[in-house]
């Protein structure tokens, strides 16, 4: 998860290429620059020109055409060019090489400006800081750290981007490696600059990118055999608090749960997974189905239902793995097991009415018998008798049922509150069998008191036929 982040992240922080010898977001005062030759000048004046040509709708349009004319004319004669002349061609030359994507020869040029002994500081630090970034984005990392140590020595103040590079590039470099040594040297390393970069964005005042924290956190991640996994979660979890903060996306409040869960940490991990369902985030059934475990966890099953109702009816586009084509489906399937989870919450919140159509759905799906017992009870627990007597029928006949005799003993109620006291007792008796003691003596004060009733019930009927007879 870490390097697919990063990957994305890394080289989306590297396209943009600063060529403008102002550029870098550097503190620094330069000395002054030297002047061009005459006729030098006159060609990098027409070579601005042409960069800076927009089209009749005021968009930038560089004429690129141009710009390689005027400076192969340079080329041509470099040889009579002062080394300053030659250095400010070959800056424009990378520039051009880069714009083509003929990265090779964009490095190359800069190579050339920074052996030209009169390159003017500000030449140089800019060229070493875009050499460094072509060679990243080469892969050259070793390269790349060495032309960004180097950057480091000449600026006189080292910006919080020039320090987030450098860690991303040490960070690579520990992924490439081999030797567990050598890995983790480098991931300290990484860290150590990336915390040097948030630093130094704290002084110039601007907000650290995103990808630094993300950064940071694989750091911490990776270094958990150095540091200890508890020191490495909680560093971690300091990170992605910030994350989703800063940047409130579905990925960090995954990875902060998933941390608050490493540390047992339920009822944040709840609050994590619910401020990303707050926020439309979540888009898997595992992820709305783990926020329903959680809430039923923390005695919220009212939430826990709306929740799961919530997921069966978003709707998420999906690839179909036969025929290849894109169908829109629940992130929520009406499985057995989802439907029994969400007749579960509406029951512990005492939603008996939703429970039960849901049940009666996992009923008709179910491999075995024991959806139709809890329907059953269901049914007995809204005074729904005969619903209940033909639910636990239908799943004792199915059977697969956890506790058959605790089923027959439902059964017995529902009958009892029938006045089927004859199918109740004989419902009870086989109960009373179980060897279970709990079961059995449950069973035998049901048979008990059913005989007890059943004389109860008999005699109203003969004083009512007495008092009817009278009359």
């Amino acid at each position: 998860m870490f390097l697919r982040i990063l990957s994305i992240l890394f080289v989306f922080s590297l396209v943009t290429v600063p060529f403008d010898l102002g550029a870098q977001d550097q503190k620094v005062t330069y000395k002054k620059a030297r002047a061009l030759q005459t006729s030098t000048a006159k060609k990098i004046v027409k070579v601005v020109e042409a960069l800076e040509r927009v089209d009749e709708e005021g968009k930038e349009d560089p004429d690129f055409e141009t710009v390689k004319e005027i400076l192969n004319e340079l080329l041509d004669k470099k040889d009579s060019l002062r080394s300053y002349d030659r250095s400010v061609m070959w800056n424009y030359w990378g520039y051009v090489y880069f714009s083509e994507e003929r990265f090779s020869d964009a490095m190359r040029a800069y190579r050339n400006l920074l052996a030209e002994p009169e390159s003017t500081i500000p030449l140089r630090v800019a060229s070493l800081y875009t050499l460094a970034q072509l060679n990243f984005v080469n892969e050259d990392y070793e390269e790349g750290v060495k032309v960004l140590l180097q950057w480091m020595q000449e600026v006189e103040v080292i910006t919080a981007q020039g320090w987030s590079l450098l860690g991303q590039a040490y960070f690579q470099l520990g992924s490439d490696k081999k030797s567990e040594s050598e890995k983790l040297d480098y991931y300290e390393k990484a860290l150590e600059s990336m915390l040097s970069a948030v630093k130094t964005a704290e002084i110039e005042e601007y907000k650290p990118k995103e990808n630094w924290y993300v950064l940071m956190a694989a750091c911490y991640s990776e270094l958990q055999s150095r540091i200890g996994k508890e020191e490495s979660l909680y560093k971690q979890l300091d990170i992605y608090e910030i994350l989703v903060n800063l940047y409130p996306k579905k990925m960090y409040f995954i990875q902060l749960g998933g941390i608050y869960g490493q540390l047992n940490r339920e009822l944040d991990y709840m609050i994590t997974l619910n401020a990303a369902y707050q926020k439309d985030l979540l888009d898997k059934e595992s992820e709305y189905l783990a926020l329903t475990q959680l809430l039923l966890l923390n005695n919220n099953p009212y939430w826990a239902a709306k929740v799961l109702e919530a997921g069966r009816v978003k709707k998420v586009p999906v690839i179909d793995e036969k025929t290849k084509e894109e169908k829109i489906v629940p992130v929520v399937k009406d499985n057995e097991k989802n439907l029994k989870l969400l007749a579960d919450a509406w029951r512990m919140a005492q939603e008996i009415e939703l429970a039960i159509p849901i049940m009666e759905k996992a009923a008709k799906i179910a491999k075995d018998g024991q959806t139709f017992i809890i329907l059953g009870s269901l049914y007995l627990s809204e005074d729904k008798l005969e619903e209940a007597v033909n639910a636990i029928e239908q799943g004792l006949k199915k059977g697969k049922v956890k506790n058959a005799s605790q089923a027959r003993l439902t059964l017995g109620q529902a009958h009892f509150e029938l006045q089927n006291f004859d199918q109740a007792k004989k419902e009870f008796r086989i109960a009373a069998r179980d060897d279970d003691k709990k079961i059995k003596k449950t069973a035998n004060s049901w048979i008990k008191y059913t005989e007890n009733e059943e004389i109860r019930v008999k005699n109203l009927a003969l004083r009512r036929d007495y008092i009817q007879n009278q009359g």
